[in-house]
């Protein structure tokens, strides 16, 4: 690669591997149902040798990065956004994990179901900002949120378990940008089609 994002370097120190060959074990980790010994092997398979360790270390600090220059690239979508609740296993415990498609302000459309923590979410959320938020309550027109969460949970479930918050939001924010990279949100230069792994490694550069 010709240039580096200038926040990586930041945080690959002391990290002796080629940035290619990690960009590649953490976009694995974030695409498939890999747990990460399964990654060490696979690295070895090809010479490289590396243990499940320092992957998780690569992937905690490599994936904020990309995140956030995936959100400055993102395609700009409308106001008019779905939200529903889902939950993942952290250090043995199930947690509620709330989660929101189509969101690109504060202000618009939101369609939920018939929570009642997300209804006062969404009142709270009005008074504190003082914005006008349309707020939907119907089953149906939420359905398609409350499938989205299968394709983000199947991934988690090879990775075992998470053992923090912080460890679960940085991993599922990683897996939230490949699976956004997928359904081509990345805004990318016209022309010939691209990977979604092309793509991905683009956010480093």
């Amino acid at each position: 690669m010709s240039s580096i994002n200038s926040a990586l370097p930041k945080v690959l120190i002391r990290f002796y591997y080629a940035l290619e060959v990690m960009l590649t074990c953490v976009r694995w980790y974030a695409a498939y149902p890999l747990g990460l010994r399964h990654i060490e092997e696979m690295m070895q398979e090809r010479g490289v040798f590396v243990d499940h360790v320092t992957l998780h270390r690569w992937a905690i600090k490599v994936l904020p990065v990309l995140a956030v220059m995936f959100r400055r690239r993102k395609r700009p979508i409308g106001l008019s956004w779905r939200m529903d609740e889902t939950y993942i296993k952290i250090s043995g415990q199930w947690k509620y994990l709330y989660r929101a498609i189509n969101l690109h302000d504060v202000q618009g459309k939101i369609t939920i179901d018939k929570s009642a923590a997300n209804t006062a979410t969404i009142e709270s959320v009005k008074a504190d900002a003082c914005v006008d938020i349309l707020r939907r309550q119907n089953k149906y027109l939420n359905h398609i949120v409350e499938q989205a969460p299968r394709a983000i949970k199947r991934i988690p479930r090879a990775m075992l378990r998470f053992k923090s918050f912080c460890g679960a939001g940085i991993i599922i924010a990683g897996i939230e940008t490949m699976h956004m990279i997928r359904k081509g949100q990345l805004d990318y230069p016209a022309g010939q089609p691209v990977s979604a792994a092309t793509q991905f490694h683009s956010l480093a550069v």
